[in-house]
């Protein structure tokens, strides 16, 4: 569950998608540098659900849970052998993608729940006279977004300035001023840019500057002869938006192929979603604002500080200083022209989801259908709430936990985070591979662990967000600067450990290693995750597995580079290190067995999560025991307590992809596809293989050299 980003949802464009927020080790979500959409003004307000307006929801508008029963299981598949298919195989054949979505199963559902309510909640907040605050925010964003006859009359008009001044630009010295220019509105095509806590330091941030500026999911797109399709399918999809925008369909070719070339040389000079997984230390890379300017001639790092305004540090983190070299170079060797309609065709681009209808469709079916397989378009309504998920996603989160989470499962949440504790620190202290020296650090670690559940203490203060009724990119463009430009005012300054990387309507959970905490977002605290009316197998097996995961994040192959107070160290003899990299690598080679049909599943890029799944299940089990020692756990619709706790673990990743989506995710998705991930673990843990009285041997109890014990 390894990320540098937050939501999943399908064409909900991330508002300032380029700006670093926080490293986080995430439960299920996919991609490589993203924003979680926020930045935080100093100002924020106590996390009691605000008294007014009054909300409300209605439940039977709502979708059905899809939590686990013992007539999903599959008598006709050997749960020896295949325990994925066996639980999840006839719900699967069952059900189908929907055609707004790339994938389906226990998350998307889940997260189908936590949409339906947050459209409730905008269209109530849109209908109030006079609103203020949150929900002033929330229903202008969904009014403006909604007015569909609105944007449409507009179509690319809220653009001609901009593209004025790109038609203005005449060299590298002018392209950079407008890099700088637009970056201090929140808009940066080229790079990524904001504040991170210091991973030396991680009490207090500083800025990091990210590769960027690829219209394809990964460097691969680019230089795999494999995926030449997807860029030659890109390319037509550029010059589609630069006719839309005005260009004659001659030039738009021939500028789309300048596009395309120019962000190859980018890519080329990049690092792959592979390399950025597995080695955290490549996004710190501490230079001064003086040497940065050596090593990018053309491109001035103390202009673009003082632009942004943000005083001269006296370091800033350049990472992957190859792609920015090569940015400095191509301000000093690439025709203007390039320049001009790669400018162009990303400033359109990214506003097209907020454009009139032949710019939504063009995006939808480039990145939805060509890419990913997508059906049909995502519907306007979901589209917006992904909008405002983005650029004030903690608005309609306090709208959110006012009606849809229950203060019962924060209690009994805090309850099954100590167990899990308790269960994590005795598999630690009780490790055979590991030196007593290292154990009294991981331990160490372990016992500094925050834990966050539902939703911040204190709320973000969004009262200099200025939204009106006027249009839709206008609203989308002000949540984005003002979102960014809090993002800058925390350089330099000491790190807020309030802050959220997830909204509470976010079906997810991650671990962030700077700041060594485990959160837990209301809304994945539902079926099939938790249920408090559910027996202790469910909820070990479900929310016990996730919150176990999250823990091992602290101590897989990225997250055990960081110490207790989250600065990256090295805590490891060099003998454990060295036990801790064969054990990994046993797992690596484990995960390269699997495919989805000709394509083998990447055990280097998925071995973060892999950890996590391990650690987390065995942690889990232990906590279930623990819990239920001295009770006699009676069966359940013939299940034993032991069989629901693994039985509901599968379910958890009950999923199925588009085979568009699945090739994406096998190339950039740090999560091994979901299938492996239901048998994956517990074919290592021998309380499976009791469980379900597999023979030695079989596909889900490995034996020897191939059973792998790690946490």
């Amino acid at each position: 569950m390894h990320a540098w980003a937050c939501t999943n949802r399908p064409e909900a464009t991330a508002v300032n998608t380029r700006t670093p927020k926080l490293l986080i080790l995430s439960l299920a979500v996919a991609g490589a540098l993203a924003a979680c959409g926020g930045d935080e003004p100093a100002a924020t307000t106590a996390a009691t659900p605000a008294a007014k307006p009054t909300l409300t929801l209605d439940e039977s508008k709502l979708p059905a849970y899809n939590a686990f029963t013992a007539a999903d299981l599959d008598p006709s598949i050997d749960a020896c052998t295949d325990f994925g298919g066996y639980v999840n195989n006839k719900w699967l054949a069952a059900n189908a993608i929907p055609g707004d979505r790339t994938s389906w199963g226990a998350f998307t559902i889940l997260d189908e729940r936590s949409v339906a309510v947050q459209h409730q909640l905008a269209e109530q907040a849109a209908a109030m006279s006079n609103a203020t605050g949150i929900e002033k925010i929330v229903g202008d964003l969904w009014a403006t977004g909604m007015d569909e006859a609105a944007v449409n009359a507009a179509g690319i008009t809220p653009l001609s300035a901009d593209l004025a001044a790109i038609d203005a630009l005449s060299d590298g010295k002018s392209v950079a001023a407008w890099l700088r220019d637009n970056a201090a509105k929140g808009f940066n095509p080229l790079f990524g840019f904001g504040a991170e806590a210091d991973f030396t330091d991680s009490a207090n941030n500083i800025a990091y500057a990210m590769q960027g500026g690829l219209g394809l999911p990964d460097t691969t797109y680019y230089t795999d002869a494999a995926k030449k399709d997807k860029l030659d399918a890109y390319q037509a999809h550029v010059a589609r938006v630069l006719t839309l925008s005005g260009v004659d369909a001659a030039s738009a070719n021939e500028q789309a192929a300048k596009v395309v070339a120019f962000e190859t040389r980018l890519a080329k000079a990049s690092k792959s979603s592979v390399e950025l997984s597995r080695d955290v230390s490549l996004f710190y890379n501490p230079v001064s604002l003086a040497d940065a300017d050596k090593l990018t001639p053309n491109f001035s790092w103390t202009e673009f500080f003082a632009s942004q305004g943000v005083a001269a540090p006296a370091k800033f983190s350049l990472a992957i200083p190859s792609f920015h070299q090569e940015v400095s170079a191509a301000l000093g060797d690439t025709d203007i022209g390039t320049w001009q309609a790669y400018l162009r065709f990303h400033t359109v681009d990214g506003a097209s989801p907020f454009l009139s209808s032949d710019f939504v469709a063009a995006n939808y079916e480039f990145y939805g259908k060509t890419l990913n397989g997508q059906a049909e378009q995502t519907p306007r309504w979901k589209k917006v709430l992904g909008t405002i998920e983005s650029g004030a996603g903690e608005a309609l989160g306090q709208m959110y936990v006012q009606v849809a989470f229950p203060a019962e499962s924060k209690a009994k949440m805090e309850t099954l985070v100590a167990n899990l504790s308790t269960a994590l620190k005795g598999r630690i202290e009780n490790l055979a591979w590991m030196s007593a020296q290292t154990k009294a650090k991981a331990l160490a670690k372990l016992a500094t662990f925050t834990p966050k559940i539902g939703y911040p203490d204190k709320w973000r203060d969004l009262s200099g967000l200025a939204t009106s009724r006027d249009g839709y990119l206008a609203n989308v463009r002000a949540a984005n600067t003002f979102n960014y430009r809090f993002n800058l005012s925390k350089i330099g300054k000491p790190v807020d450990k309030s802050e959220w990387g997830m909204t509470p309507q976010t079906v997810n959970a991650y671990y962030n290693p700077l700041a060594n905490e485990i959160v837990f977002p209301a809304a994945i605290l539902q079926p099939p995750f938790f249920d408090p009316n559910a027996d202790d197998a469910l909820n070990y097996g479900g929310i016990g597995a996730v919150i176990g995961h999250e823990m091992t994040h602290g101590f897989d192959d990225q997250g055990s580079r960081f110490g207790p107070t989250g600065n990256m160290e090295n805590w490891w003899t060099d003998a454990d290190s060295k036990g801790f990299a064969g054990l990994t690598g046993k797992l690596v080679n484990q995960f390269n067995q699997y495919t989805v049909g000709d394509q083998h599943v990447n055990g280097s890029l998925t071995l973060g999560e892999n950890i996590a799944d391990l650690g987390g299940l065995a942690t889990a089990y232990d906590a279930y025991k623990a819990a239920t020692a001295g009770q006699e756990v009676a069966p359940i619709d013939g299940m034993s307590g032991d069989q629901r706790f693994f039985a509901n673990w599968a379910t958890v990743w009950r999923t199925k992809y588009t085979p568009e989506n699945a090739k994406v995710r096998l190339a950039t998705d740090p999560h091994a596809p979901a299938q492996f991930r239901a048998s994956g673990a517990p074919s290592n843990l021998p309380a499976f293989a009791a469980a379900f009285q597999c023979k030695a041997g079989s596909a889900m109890s490995r034996q020897g050299d191939d059973h792998i014990v790690i946490w």
